[in-house]
């Protein structure tokens, strides 16, 4: 009986040691995949669409099965967007800070008591990178620098654990791509953290990767590139697709028009497409078709006014500068000191010297704390420095003439345009208008002459004006049979950089329709 009783016992501790084993053996095998992914992409759909109002009640909707850790780390993305939106604004700071920080922390409490979960890792690496972000926006580069190396170990660890979790992907192709380009100063920093090299192919294969098979990080991957291909690898045309998919996918988003009208002004030179961009975004803000539509629409009148005045269209630019002081937005940042600067400007450019004075006067006593986009320096110095008043009453008898002309009054635009080159003879932008006038009084032998005055001094003549007066002339040079010198002019339209795209494929479907004649 004691035997039998003593090898039941026996038996009993050998099935509970076999049970604990098998039990420590599956908590020892690694966690993969991403729970409620599905869930969670929807939540990352609405942040990248500004949605913003309508994150708290998707995130409640996915984190019945989703970890709250990982609500936690989207809930923290979405206020780092809200801070994009305005970047130099930092009264979302604090909170984001706070945010960031709780994330952080319930995430690697989570791999602590999970280490064998893949996404749990893939979680802090994302919870670090967000704060990497806001202290590279801040400047706080060592800090971020800190973040680069933790978030590069979580993704490791995510990905040692699940090697098919293909958004961790984008993570570690972000770090194997900066690590390899980032400039001399960056790299004594790598060095002095001990953080590892880079390699620039192998990252940006792996970004691409995360793109194409991720589950959340598509849109993330499509922002993150265009900056890649923008700064880095010179293709500002690539950035610009990246964000057109990117406007098209989540177009309640204002900043990826901002963004593509930015590049357009700053990379390509093409001061018309920004323009077209800009008032895009303003049409859409306008029909509250964006979110936050009473900043975007500030955003786009400053932008529009800005090109307007550099395309020499500077009366329209100020109706836009007036709008903006008048609805006396307070976001974005700085956008009543910026209006009034730009007025005060294009007062000045007008010639209106009293008036431009109050708007420079006007943006100082605007100018935020801080001023990170320098309007107090700007707005001094224009009070010091008066433009020549001879050139600027020929630049405003130059646009009356235009606008003259505009109107159907040919003898108005004539005395105006006139007035104008006595005072700038050499002027481009006036003689351009003047061979307008001239074909509009069907004058051609003379608007001719005129336009390949402006084509034979193309140091001296704006892209736009230049590309311009090299089309007219070559569409006069075809229709009196010289096809030869059209050719050579439609030609020389498509080599202008900075000219109008549209300019461009008008001379590019003119060579196609010459070279079939």
């Amino acid at each position: 009986m004691v035997r039998r009783c003593a090898v039941r016992t026996a038996s009993l501790v050998l099935a509970c040691t076999l049970l604990l084993g098998s039990e420590a053996q599956a908590r020892q095998q690694p966690v993969r995949g991403l729970t409620a992914a599905p869930q969670l992409a929807r939540v990352y759909d609405a942040i990248f669409d500004a949605r913003f109002d309508e994150v708290p009640q998707l995130l409640e909707q996915a984190c019945g099965p989703a970890p709250r850790e990982a609500c936690a780390v989207l809930d923290t993305v979405a206020l780092w967007w809200q801070i994009q939106l305005d970047p130099f604004n930092t009264t979302r700071d604090s909170a984001f800070q706070a945010r960031v920080e709780s994330a952080i922390t319930a995430a690697h409490a989570w791999t602590v008591r999970e280490p064998q979960r893949a996404e749990a890792w893939f979680y802090l690496g994302g919870a670090y990178g967000a704060r990497a972000q806001w202290r590279v926006l801040r400047h706080e580069l060592l800090s971020a620098a800190r973040d680069g190396k933790r978030i590069k170990d979580a993704l490791e660890r995510a990905l040692a654990l699940d090697p098919t979790l293909q958004d961790a992907y984008f993570g570690i192709g972000l770090y194997h791509y900066y690590a390899d380009v980032a400039p001399a100063a960056a790299k004594v920093l790598r060095w002095l953290l001990l953080l590892p090299g880079g390699n620039r192919v192998q990252g940006l294969e792996e970004m691409l990767r995360a793109r194409e098979k991720g589950q959340l990080a598509r849109s993330e991957a499509d922002y993150q590139l265009h900056v890649i291909y923008l700064w880095y690898e010179r293709q500002p045309g690539r950035a610009l697709d990246l964000l057109g998919d990117l406007r098209e996918r989540h177009p309640r988003n204002p900043h990826f028009a901002q963004a593509a009208a930015e590049i357009q002004d700053v990379y390509q030179h093409d001061l018309t497409a920004s323009l077209r961009s800009w008032q895009g975004l303003l049409e859409a803000a306008r029909s509250r078709r964006v979110a936050q539509p009473a900043m975007a629409e500030a955003a786009a009148r400053l932008g529009a006014a800005l090109q307007l005045d550099r395309l020499f269209e500077t009366d329209a630019a100020i109706e836009h500068l007036r709008a903006v002081i008048g609805a006396r937005p307070s976001s974005p940042f700085g956008a009543m000191a910026q209006a009034h600067l730009q007025l005060a400007q294009a007062l000045d450019r007008l010639g209106h010297r009293a008036d431009a004075a109050a708007e420079y006067r006007a943006a100082l006593a605007a100018t935020p704390a801080g001023d990170p986009l320098n309007i107090g320096g700007r707005a001094r110095a224009g009070l010091r420095r008066s433009p020549p008043e001879a050139e600027a009453t020929a630049y405003r008898l130059s646009l009356e003439g235009w606008r003259a002309l505009e109107r159907g009054s040919l003898d108005e635009s004539a005395r105006a345009l006139a007035q104008s080159l006595a005072l700038r003879p050499g002027d481009p932008v006036t003689r351009y208008r003047q061979a307008q006038l001239l074909l509009a009084r069907r004058d051609e032998a003379a608007a001719l002459t005129t336009l390949e005055g402006i084509v034979s001094s193309r140091a001296s003549a704006p892209p736009t004006i230049y590309a311009n007066a090299c089309f007219d002339a070559a569409r006069l040079h075809e229709q009196r049979g010289s096809r030869t010198r059209a050719i050579e002019l439609y030609g020389a339209v498509r080599t202008v950089f900075g000219a109008d795209e549209r300019t461009k494929d008008a001379a590019r479907r003119a060579l196609t329709r010459l070279a079939a004649s």
